[in-house]
């Protein structure tokens, strides 16, 4: 789908596809940043929609995303929508990032991928070639598909893991690089700046994973990267 010109917003019917592992997903109870850029977007009054193949929070009891426990239990079905998954990371999503393309068409990918990644399965450089997998795979199903990264949020493990923090960091150099060689008109990447004030002790209730604070900043993150590249939407504004 082409964009409007300048600052005017979204194009009506805008089609946004989260991404992400345990911080998007969100646990039963969980509000999510999800769910804070829904009201973000349903505040700009256009047409848009959240689209994925699931819509659950993960359940710890079943160690399963089959719970429906939003904490805003009126947060409609049709805006639950992801691709997230707990203990999930570029390594998981990539492979099937294609065929979740192609099937539901999201006009522009919400990513924040990484942390799971280097805690359990590959280091930076690892991660970072599962990144460009991701990308390729994802323009290979719609090749004017827009792509906004997060950079990875280091949590506590950082403080007390020299080496994991040296890992968080690489990452986030090599996702920047990623998205500069990249980035094309026709398919633009773009990678969204960390909350400066962003406090792993007071915006998470566990060190990893976003409480309310930590879940508006995060929504904030990408709306406010979206509007300041490419004039989409507005301003985040806490509700």
């Amino acid at each position: 789908m082409s964009l409007v010109g300048g600052r005017s917003g979204m194009m009506p019917g805008m089609r946004y596809l989260f991404v992400g592992d345990s911080m998007t997903v969100g646990a039963a109870g969980d509000y999510t940043w999800r769910y804070r850029m829904w009201q973000h977007l349903c505040g700009l009054g256009e047409p848009f929609s959240v689209v994925g193949p699931r819509d659950g929070l993960y359940d710890r009891a079943a160690d399963a995303a089959v719970s429906a426990d939003y904490a805003d239990p009126a947060f409609p079905p049709r805006a639950r929508r992801h691709l997230a998954g707990w203990g999930e990371g570029w390594l998981h999503l990539a492979p099937v990032i294609g065929d979740v393309v192609r099937e539901h068409r999201p006009d522009v990918l919400l990513i924040s991928l990484g942390l799971i990644d280097l805690g359990f399965y590959t280091d930076a450089g690892q991660t970072a070639a599962n990144v460009e997998h991701f990308i390729t795979a994802a323009r290979g199903a719609a090749p004017r598909v827009r792509m906004v990264l997060l950079p990875v949020i280091p949590n506590t493990r950082a403080d007390l893991d020299p080496g994991f923090a040296d890992q968080c960091a690489e990452l986030n150099t090599l996702l920047a690089k990623a998205v500069a060689d990249l980035d094309t008109p026709a398919s633009p990447l773009l990678l969204a700046s960390r909350p400066q004030d962003y406090d792993i002790l007071l915006d998470t209730y566990d060190g990893t994973h976003p409480n309310a604070s930590g879940e508006h900043k995060l929504a904030a993150a990408f709306a406010d990267a979206m509007y300041q590249a490419w004039g989409l939407g507005a301003p985040y504004a806490e509700s």
